[in-house]
Formats: structure tokens, sequence, C-alpha cells
């Protein structure tokens, strides 16, 4: 079995989280998760952590295919790290029912975050766990939604599916 990885998280205001490690070579990496859904790669030197060079960025769509590949059911934790360091945002889970209006149709038609302000940030169907769902996700019925906001606009979402 593998030892747990020492990986330090830090909120960037604004902006998103740092994930900063250091691999089993020595180098310093950084992941920059931006609220917006993109990813910056970097290193630095240890001796000057300000020193930040990019090494690569990619797009939502992009980071979706790599966490897909790497094990997109983590996402769902991370959120859950993020919401207990920031006073007031929440994360939850909303079923899209057999019953509600919008199964079979996309997850752009709800206007959940327009109408809410919630972010939807994964859909899990089943075994397989679709992160940062773009507005033509195709909802089925039994998908959950993996919800970030305040507990006030999740209960909004559940009532814009419901119908």
């Amino acid at each position: 079995m593998m030892g747990r990885m020492d990986v330090s998280e830090v909120l960037l205001p604004g902006v998103g989280l740092r994930y900063e490690f250091t691999t089993s070579d020595g180098q310093h990496i950084g992941v920059v998760a931006h609220r917006g859904g993109d990813f910056e790669f970097v290193s630095y030197p240890a001796a000057d952590p300000d020193e930040v060079h990019l090494l690569f960025r990619l797009t939502a769509e992009e980071s979706d295919a790599i966490t897909e590949i790497l094990g997109a059911p983590r996402i769902a934790e991370r959120f859950a790290d993020l919401t207990r360091e920031v006073p007031g945002l929440s994360s939850g889970q909303v079923e899209v029912t057999a019953h509600s209006p919008f199964a079979g149709r996309v997850l752009g038609e709800t206007r959940a975050r327009t109408r809410t302000g919630t972010s939807i940030v994964a859909v899990v169907r089943g075994e397989e766990v679709i992160a940062s769902p773009g507005p033509d996700q195709i909802l089925r019925a039994g998908d959950i939604l993996v919800a970030i906001g305040t507990r006030e606009s999740i209960t909004g979402v559940e009532r814009i599916l419901a119908g």
C-alpha cells in the first residue's frame, strides 16, 4: 500500500485553491484550481516559492479529461474541503428524479447558477463522475448533482429540479 502524499492547500480568495507538493525527485509543484474550472500547473524553487514558473494551463474541458483519467471521485472530496474553509459556503447533492422536468434535458436549461448562484461542480451517474459539467450536459433520472453554494441556494436548485 502506498503512503499518503503530503499536499498542502492554500485558499486564494477570489481565485480558487492552490495545491502544493514535492515530487519524489524533489521538484516543488503547484496546481492552481481556478473558480471558473481552469487549472494552472506551476513549479518553483524550494528556496523561493514566490518565483513561480508556469508549466502549462488546462481549460475546464481539458481538466475534466485529466480528472477522469486520474480519479474523478476525489473531486467531491476536495469541494467538501473547500466548503469547510469558507464560511457560508456549503456543498450539497441534488437528485434528478424521474419526475423532474429536466430529466432528459441539458443542464444549461435549468439556469441553476443564474437563478440561484449555485455552481454544479459534478454529476454523479452510477459509478461515473462527470466533473465540471458544461451547460450541454444531458441530465438523466437518477443523476446526482454535486452543488456548491449557500444552503439556501442549493435548496433553490432542488426546487428548480423538482419543477
